[in-house]
Order: structure tokens, then C-alpha cells, then sequence
């Protein structure tokens, strides 16, 4: 019998963990000094400094540090209760966020930070991070993990080691989740924690689903689908004039839209 297929929910966490570690590397001391008004900042906070390359990198591995040492309790669960357990990790983080402000500056968030990402920046890593994915999906670890997807009571009878499987792949996703955070902060020059709230990890899941699961060629035109026609829809949000009727300004209809579209996808193309 194929096992339940388990989700994980805390991709907004390790973005964001990404986003403030780049957010505060990249910032200078000058502007570090007038942005704390809640709580004067740590004295450490101070001194972090770093050019961009090096903050996306530390960014990327503190993220799968992180995501090894939850790893040992994470994996002691499957099916739903994985997912229960890594979206409350995705709260966690938001919850530090906004009461800590001596690091993060709490829920005013951090501003000022040097715009650095721009399409190359983002294009080149998502061209890096498919073929990191495609090279490990094809290799010896990748055969294991497809094992556990699949079933993973009849990958551990077939000696496979599910715990190794499920950590490497968690924390590959951490890294790049932790990276895609640093270039989301210097594109956006600007983070706080509402940033990073559910709905975040909700969207990754739309285009896991809709690009197929297991899919990166799926996952790659989900994302140009949902977030290319998330974006190309905002007009929706603006007034509009509608058979000679003038509308106001309606704030979130894109999304009420966008949903509709895809409830009538999966009910007549699935």
C-alpha cells in the first residue's frame, strides 16, 4: 500500500530566516542605528557586515543548519502530522520575529536594505537551484528519495535509510528556501514579519499542485502560471470601467478571481 504523501509546511519560515540574516549583513551601522525605535539592538547586530554573495550564502546555510537540528524531531512523525508540525515552525518564526526586536527590530521590520537582486541575480540561482535538484533527483540519494515518496515502509525494507533521505532533502530545500529569502529582501529593500506569514508557503502549494507533485518541469511552469497571472491580473484591483459603469477600487479581487480559476480548472480538466 503507497503511504500517504506528507507536505511541508514552513517554507515562509526559512524564508524569511534568509530574508532578515541577508536583510542584516547588508545593512550598514548607520542605518542600523535610527531603524531600531522599539528596542536598541543588540550589540553583535552592529557589527554584522557582509557584500551580498557572502550574505546569500550564509543566509543559505544557517537555513539548513536550522532545518537539520529540526530535522531529528520533524521526521519522528508522517502524513498530516509532518505537516502540523512544520507549519507551526513557519509561526514560530514569525512569532521571534515580531518579539525580538533587538535583533529584527520586531514588527516594524527592517528598511533601507541595498537593492542587489534583480532578474539576473534571480534567474541565474533558479537556473542553479533546478540543476542542483536535477543532479541530486538523479543520483543514488535521489532514487532514495523518490523510495520514500513513493512508500516509505517498502523503502525501509528494502534497507533504504529514510531518515538520511527525507533530512538531505529537507535541508536542500532549506538552503535554497533560505537563499530565495536574501534575494526577496534586496529586491523588496524592505522586510517585516507580515511578510512572511501563511499565506506565503500557501502559494508554493499552489504551484506544487497545479506543476504536478514531483514534477520540476511542473514546478517550473507553476510558478511562470501562478505567479505570472497573479501578477498580469492586478488591474482587477483598480477601478475599472465596465459597460459604461465605473467601479471602485476593489483590493484583492485578482485573488478572489485567480481562486475562481482554479476551483474550475481542477473541477472540469482534472
Amino acid at each position: 500500500m503507497v503511504s500517504q504523501v506528507s507536505f511541508s509546511l514552513e517554507p515562509n519560515g526559512f524564508v524569511a530566516i534568509g530574508a532578515y540574516v541577508t536583510a542584516l549583513l547588508l545593512i550598514s551601522p548607520d542605518a542600523k542605528s535610527y531603524q531600531y525605535a522599539i528596542a536598541d539592538p543588540y550589540p553583535f547586530v552592529m557589527t554584522l557586515q557582509s557584500n551580498f554573495v557572502v550574505a546569500l550564502l550564509l543566509s543559505g546555510f544557517l537555513a539548513a543548519l536550522l532545518a537539520l537540528v529540526l530535522s531529528f524531531p520533524v521526521f519522528r512523525v508522517r502524513g498530516d502530522y509532518l505537516a502540523i508540525v512544520t507549519l507551526g515552525f513557519g509561526f514560530i518564526i514569525k512569532i521571534l520575529a515580531i518579539n525580538h526586536p533587538e535583533v529584527t527590530n520586531g514588527s516594524l521590520g527592517l528598511n533601507d536594505i541595498p537593492e542587489f537582486s534583480n532578474l539576473y541575480w534571480t534567474g541565474g540561482l533558479a537556473i542553479v537551484a533546478v540543476v542542483v535538484v536535477l543532479n541530486i533527483v538523479n543520483s543514488k540519494f535521489g532514487r532514495a528519495m523518490k523510495a520514500v515518496r513513493d512508500d516509505e515502509d517498502a523503502a525501509i525494507a528494502m534497507g533504504v535509510n529514510t531518515f538520511k533521505a527525507k533530512t538531505l532533502a529537507f535541508c536542500t530545500s532549506a538552503f535554497f528556501e533560505g537563499v530565495g529569502g536574501g534575494l526577496l529582501a534586496a529586491l523588496l529593500t524592505s522586510i517585516s514579519p507580515d511578510l512572511f506569514d501563511f499565506f506565503f508557503t500557501f502559494q508554493l502549494l499552489i504551484i506544487i499542485v497545479l506543476g504536478g507533485l514531483g514534477s520540476t518541469t511542473g514546478a517550473i511552469i507553476g510558478t511562470v502560471l501562478v505567479m505570472g497571472g497573479s501578477e498580469w491580473m492586478r488591474f482587477l484591483d483598480e477601478p475599472m470601467n465596465l459597460f459604461g459603469y465605473e467601479t471602485t477600487a476593489m483590493p484583492g479581487m485578482r485573488m478572489v478571481v485567480f481562486s475562481l480559476v482554479l476551483i474550475f480548472y481542477y473541477a472540469f480538466c482534472s
